[in-house]
């Protein structure tokens, strides 16, 4: 029988010779990477894109679209939230109605939007919310993934994820269900 330590230096001797990550060629196209393209292709994967002239007008447009009596969290403040999240815990989250929440950029080829945890402060902010907005500027779209891995610093925040759509899947008697998961809805606000 071998050892644990005979086993280790084993791996460690067979370890492979490093070589270079392959060098990621720059897809350029000749079309601008517009909020239609943008906003139509994030349609298709079953999210709301509405359009807001400023801050004022994202306090507004968020009031129009959940104008019942609801709970909010966010860290901008020209909403009022009703969880102050840099006091709250992750579990204090829970039974939260709507979560708005800055986003990083978009991506026009399949309508995704990256959020870091620093921008919802608690990461499970847009999993744990019944319904998710996302503020995006629209000066921050991108064509492609390509573009949005040049752009994104990983090594950054904590944690940080793509979101494309309402939460949902298709593996219940491959029937579609929004909402299994995670949000029911998302909303992207462009300003």
């Amino acid at each position: 029988m071998m050892s644990k330590a005979h086993i280790l230096k084993a791996i460690q001797a067979a370890k492979p010779v490093p070589c270079p990550l392959p060098v990621v060629p720059v897809f350029e196209a000749e079309t601008p990477p517009t909020r239609e393209i943008f906003g139509s292709v994030a349609a298709q994967s079953g999210s709301r894109v509405v359009r807001a002239e400023d801050f004022v007008g994202l306090a507004t447009a968020v009031r129009t679209i959940y104008p019942k009596d609801i709970s909010i969290a966010t860290p901008l403040r020209a909403i009022q939230s009703d969880i102050d999240l840099q006091q709250a815990s992750p579990a204090d989250l829970n039974g939260v109605d709507v979560a708005v929440i800055p986003a990083q950029l978009g991506v026009a080829e399949n309508g995704a939007v990256w959020v870091t945890e620093a921008d919802c402060v608690h990461r499970v902010l847009p999993f744990i919310a019944q319904h998710l907005v996302l503020v995006l500027p629209e000066d921050r779209i991108v064509r492609n993934m390509h573009e949005a891995y040049a752009q994104i610093k990983i090594d950054d925040t904590g944690f940080g994820v793509f979101i494309a759509g309402p939460s949902k899947t298709a593996d219940i008697e491959q029937s579609l269900v929004i909402g299994a998961q995670g949000a029911r809805s998302l909303t992207i606000i462009l300003i």
